[in-house]
């Protein structure tokens, strides 16, 4: 009777301390903005030096694109 009451008593106790890290354990999702979270940018090439970059960080300048200001005032297109 005794071994019997024992298993119980720990089943309780191991059921219990599992319940209890089930809810503290839970995430709350955090919101996120779905327009920049995980959404893929368009990538443009520098018409300069050729490194890739977001559009949103590129300089525009006559239909080109280019990483710094330094380098749209170098660049000279191929005639």
């Amino acid at each position: 009777m005794n071994l019997a009451r024992l298993i119980v008593i720990a089943v309780a106790i191991w059921l219990a301390l599992y319940l209890l890290r089930r809810l503290f354990n839970r995430s709350t999702p955090t919101p996120t903005d779905k327009t920049t979270a995980g959404s893929p940018e368009n990538m443009v090439r520098c018409a300069q030096c050729g490194l890739h970059l977001p559009e949103a960080e590129a300089i525009a300048h006559q239909g080109r694109y280019y990483c710094c200001e330094e380098h749209r005032r170098q660049h000279r297109p191929a005639s």
